[in-house]
């Protein structure tokens, strides 16, 4: 019924569709008669077209009927197979039950067959061991051949006996093997009988191990028996790789088996090459160590060499045994090395294993030898130590340089420092300058060790500079220092007797070390750490200017010293009336030049201008200390005469000894001169707005003493004057030379007026 209800159902739904497609085809075909007969004309064809469309139809009917009973016998077809495949199906059904029952009623019968099984083994033990009979009655006389050629060193011919005895142990074990007897007394008798096979393995491959060991010495004597070693390893390989081809297939696996002979041959010269290495390498701390570097480089190149020329012919091509002699001695080299390394090494032996390192090891001398190349395969090898080793050792060779370059610039400071007080003068040029050895002496030191670093390497150099430079500024500073202590010495009653000649020669000498660190610079201009070098070569300059400066203050001071009586006479009528004052400085002054002479260019130049300053402000400052107060115009006509007339002396003076900017210099006091000649007080600010133009340095308190000199000054000119100063204040240009900063203005004290000197 459900059947009938579904088939109900099919219909019903297919006939909307039915009705759908008749709507379809009518529409079409009107679409396709009205497109066909829209003219009167053409309905003269109408019976063509019944005519054709009716034969068309009936061709369609017959292909549609051919087609739906080919479908029809096809399905008949397939019905009747199905019902043959049923019939197969129940008859296999039914015999499967009957073998089943057959075969629980006679389970019974087949307990039975166990004692048969226990025959067979036994005769297949039976007829083994009659089938090997001969061999193992021989077995005992084998063995004791074998170790007689093994103690004769007749390597392949004991392992001829040995190989034969194995394949007669593995025959016993294989049959057995296949009896189904494996892991079973029997398998152990035979294990036991053959016992002494084993014992001669192990005898074998003692004499094998001693061989290669001494593979070396061999080759070299007795390549026959090194030889003999190797063909007895090739031959286990190849049963070795047999046996291990055969177990896939009949999952049977000898004892012993796989011996590995040729793997434990690498690892034996492994050992080998260690021992040998220890043997020959001791402890060599100490002065020997160049000696034992070379020992190492001899001793590694003639091993090497014997591997090339002799050892390679005994040994198989895929052995690569020069390759492999070169990697175990390059390993052992790098674990020797790390143990130096570790040790508390001297500076120069430092130097000797980063030269062998970084140059020996690699030179045509030993790893890159003629005879080695090409075979060797340097590069595959490796560094000797790792690079943060290499930079660790590199490190501590630049400290080791560090103290010794410190306490040896120390000493040569302190051999400097106790010429200073020696009777005798310092060295001279052939040009007059005065100098010491010291600036040689540094630079050399410094030069050697920056040239040695060189030798090794850039990186290595670079580091050496900059040790340089930082050590070369640390070393001028105490050089500023000793000059300094030097100068303290002078006010003492033992002041050193040619104190003037050897500041000229420290001078000198400063100028001398100027030159080293341009050379330093330039050693650092590529390296890696120049824009370190570039910060250090300043600080360095400045050290070397402090230094400088120090020495020419000394040597000016000096100057200024013996000055000091003359500069007495400043506004003394002496002073006012005759040019007494300024001769006598002039004297002086021309004296200290002939020392200044002695001072190279550019220093001498800076001397002459500095020490015109100092003695300008050396003028100013007695002026100004002496408190004067003009009490006339006729007064301040006298005083600014002469100021003018000792100004234009010491211009013309520094002018002749080659000061061209004495006339700015001496201005100042030309300008005060000014000042205090002008007649018009209303005048006095614009002729101090002149003077701090040009001398920004200048503080009121400088005008005020200035302004009490005149003597005519109002309380309200003074003021303004002030005011004024204080509005047109500004910051010295870049480059100004102090006057007036360097004057210290003393307090208030009572004027005093000049002198009464008649005028001539």
């Amino acid at each position: 019924m459900s059947t009938e209800a579904g088939n109900h159902h099919k219909q019903d739904s297919a006939w909307p569709e039915l009705e759908k497609a008749e709507k379809l085809a009518r529409g079409a075909a009107l679409k396709w008669a009205s497109g066909i007969f829209y003219r009167p004309d053409q309905l003269e064809r109408l019976g063509q077209y019944r005519k054709r469309e009716t034969q068309r139809t009936s061709s369609v009917q017959s292909r549609l009927k051919s087609a739906v009973q080919s479908y029809l016998e096809g399905v008949g077809t397939g019905l009747g197979q199905l019902r043959t495949s049923l019939d197969d199906i129940r008859a296999v059904c039914r015999t499967m039950v009957e073998v089943r029952e057959e075969c629980q009623n006679k389970v019974n019968g087949f307990e039975s067959l166990g004692q048969l099984s226990g025959l067979v083994s036994d005769h297949v033990q039976l007829a083994t061991a009659v089938h090997n009979l001969h061999q193992v009655f021989s077995v005992p006389e084998v063995v004791a051949d074998t170790r007689q050629l093994i103690e004769e060193r007749r390597l392949l011919e004991a392992h001829t006996k040995l190989m034969e005895m194995e394949c007669w142990r593995d025959d016993i074990l294989y049959q057995l093997h296949r009896a189904g007897k494996q892991s079973t007394e029997g398998e152990q008798i035979v294990l036991s009988y053959f016992s002494g096979v084993g014992q001669l393995n192990e005898d074998l491959a003692k004499e094998l191990w001693d061989v290669v060991n001494c593979g070396l010495t061999l080759v070299k004597q007795d390549p026959a028996l090194f030889v003999s070693a190797i063909r007895v390893i090739e031959r286990e390989e190849k049963i070795d790789q047999v046996t291990m081809d055969s177990q896939s297939q009949h999952k049977f696996l000898p004892p012993g088996r796989p011996k590995n002979l040729r793997q434990m041959f690498f690892k034996v010269i492994e050992q080998s090459t260690a021992a040998q290495f220890r043997a020959r390498h001791t402890d060599t701390k100490g002065p020997g160590l160049a000696n034992h570097l070379a020992a190492l480089q001899n001793n590694v190149l003639n091993d090497l060499k014997v591997v090339k020329h002799l050892m390679v012919q005994c040994c198989p091509p895929h052995y690569n045994i020069l390759q492999t002699y070169a990697v175990l001695h390059h390993t052992c080299l790098s674990g020797h090395l790390q143990d130096i390394i570790s040790w508390d090494l001297e500076k120069g032996e430092i130097y000797t294993v980063l030269n062998w390192i970084r140059h020996v090891y690699h030179s045509p001398e030993m790893m890159d030898h003629p005879d080695l190349f090409p075979d060797v395969d340097v590069a595959s090898l490796g560094p000797l130590i790792s690079q943060d080793a290499l930079e660790q050792l590199q490190n501590k060779y630049v400290n080791a340089v560090r103290v010794a370059v410190s306490d040896w610039m120390q000493k040569a400071l302190e051999a400097e420092v106790n010429d200073w007080y020696s009777e005798g003068e310092p060295e001279s040029d052939h040009e007059g300058y005065y100098h010491s050895s010291l600036p040689a002496i540094v630079t050399q030191m410094l030069e050697e060790n920056v040239q040695v670093a060189m030798m090794i390497g850039d990186h290595l150099k670079d580091q050496v500079v900059v040790m340089a430079l930082q050590e070369l500024e640390t070393f001028l500073c105490r050089f500023r220092e000793a000059v300094i202590s030097y100068g303290k010495e002078r006010s003492k009653d033992s002041q050193p007797k040619h104190y003037l000649l050897y500041l000229l020669a420290a001078v000198n000498n400063c100028i001398t070390f100027r030159r080293s660190v341009q050379w330093l610079q330039q050693q650092s201009d590529r390296g890696t750490h120049s824009d370190y070098c570039m910060k250090a070569s300043h600080s360095i300059d400045t050290a070397v200017d402090r230094a400088m400066k120090k020495g020419c203050r000394l040597l000016i001071d000096e100057m200024l010293l013996e000055l000091q009586p003359h500069f007495l006479q400043l506004l003394s009528g002496s002073w006012l009336s005759g040019s007494e004052f300024i001769d006598s400085t002039c004297t002086v002054v021309d004296t200290y030049y002939s020392y200044f002479s002695h001072i190279r260019e550019p220093t001498f130049q800076f001397m002459l201008v500095e020490g015109l300053r100092l003695v300008v402000v050396e003028y100013i400052r007695r002026l100004m200390l002496k408190k004067l107060v003009c009490k006339n115009p006729a007064e301040r006509e006298k005083v600014s005469h002469r100021m003018s007339c000792d100004a234009t002396r010491l211009q013309e003076l520094f002018h002749n000894l080659g000061v061209e900017e004495a006339g700015r210099l001496t201005n100042v006091i030309s300008s005060v001169s000014e000042l205090i000649k002008l007649k018009d007080s209303s005048m006095l600010s614009l002729e101090v707005s002149g003077l701090v133009a040009n001398y920004p340095d200048i503080s009121d308190e400088h005008v005020s003493v200035l302004l009490d000199i005149r003597g005519d000054v109002s309380k309200e000119i003074r003021g303004t004057v002030l005011e004024m100063l204080e509005q047109s204040s500004q910051m010295p240009p870049e480059g100004y030379q102090p006057i007036f900063s360097d004057i210290l203005v003393p307090a208030p004290v009572l004027p005093f007026c000049l002198p009464t000197v008649k005028c001539g």
